[in-house]
């Protein structure tokens, strides 16, 4: 099994595995002997990970992307419907917000700038108007609390009860959506 070594001032060993292979994440002082001990004592979780990672890998690969025009449409409907959203919500949350950003991402569906400033994907765009309003809060809720503690969630259920079905969702459909961009 190959796999890559990533030293830090950790204090755990931790394992990573995702379409890039295999990374483990080590202290700085911890031998190479005890690495490879603890990854042998991982493998069946490793492998187990990997096979799921091929597989939807070979799911998605059917996938027709869009073209540069359906995406422009995206980014043209994200931008009418999405600052809409964040201004209805973000008077029911109580906070005020910067400039508010439409990208073409691959891997994030929405982000909050420590400035307040808010990206959105236009690929939420196809998801339901439920999941846009679940990104929409998450987002807005990040001006209140900048990390995912549980007072972070505790004002994204106050905002959005639905909020958890809603990310269900956006977890097992989202991959999907995600490989619609144009590779490269």
């Amino acid at each position: 099994m190959t796999y890559k070594i990533i030293r830090s001032k950790r204090k755990t060993l931790g394992i990573e595995v995702n379409s890039d292979g295999v990374t483990v994440r080590a202290p700085m002082k911890i031998s190479d002997r005890e690495i490879e001990k603890f990854v042998s004592e991982h493998i069946l979780w490793i492998e187990k990970n990997l096979k799921k990672i091929k597989a939807r890998q070979t799911a998605l690969a059917d996938i027709k992307p869009l073209s540069d025009e359906e995406l422009d449409d995206l980014v043209s409907s994200a931008k009418k419907l999405i600052p809409e959203r964040v201004e209805i919500y973000a008077q029911k949350i109580g906070v005020r917000y910067g400039r508010i950003t439409i990208r073409k991402q691959r891997s994030k569906w929405g982000s909050c700038s420590s400035k307040g400033n808010l990206n959105f994907n236009c690929l939420l765009m196809l998801a339901p108007l439920s999941v846009i309003d679940s990104v929409v809060v998450h987002e807005l809720c990040h001006l209140k609390e900048m990390n995912h503690s549980e007072r972070f969630y505790a004002e994204v259920l106050k905002a959005y009860p639905d909020y958890y079905q809603q990310n269900k969702w956006l977890k097992e459909n989202g991959p999907k959506l995600m490989a619609r961009l144009k590779k490269g």
